[in-house]
């Protein structure tokens, strides 16, 4: 992905940081047991000759001809990459970046200052599609003084 994509932004006269436009979405998506089979790290000779789960490379290759950001973010150690980014090739994967080494274990909790949406993959890829759910979050600056949290 390339900046010019990004809209410059500021608030209270100082730069922050930019933000991408509302139709465009940053996926982080990862990979064993979301785009392949399931493979520990302890076991990277399996790696080469992964599974890949259906309709997971027409999906991510759509969003990507759409316009959207690719990013696959995996556990898998930098050790990895290079296995990693030849499978990737090999069944014809279109992506803008690839991050080794997230933590492991699920359970995961993102924070961060821009808007957040996430999904678990439940074995089938598709569009997606608009559910409301309830989430933990933070309380605003309102709800903080009015509720003395």
């Amino acid at each position: 992905m390339s900046d010019k994509n990004l809209i410059e932004k500021s608030e209270d006269g100082k730069h922050v940081s930019p933000l991408l436009p509302e139709n465009i979405k940053n996926f982080l998506i990862d990979i064993d047991g979301t785009i392949c089979e399931d493979i520990p790290n302890e076991e990277p000779e399996r790696m080469v000759i992964a599974e890949l789960y259906p309709d997971a490379l027409k999906q991510c290759n759509k969003w990507h001809d759409e316009g959207q950001i690719i990013t696959f973010f995996t556990a898998r150690i930098e050790e990895h990459r290079e296995v990693t980014e030849k499978w990737l090739n090999k069944h014809g994967f279109k992506y803008h970046g690839l991050l080794m080494g997230k933590p492991r274990g699920g359970n995961y909790f993102l924070l961060d200052n821009h808007l957040t949406r996430a999904c678990r993959f439940k074995g089938v890829w598709g569009d997606l599609v608009k559910r409301t759910v309830e989430i933990e979050d933070f309380p605003t600056k309102e709800e903080k003084i009015n509720n003395n949290l």
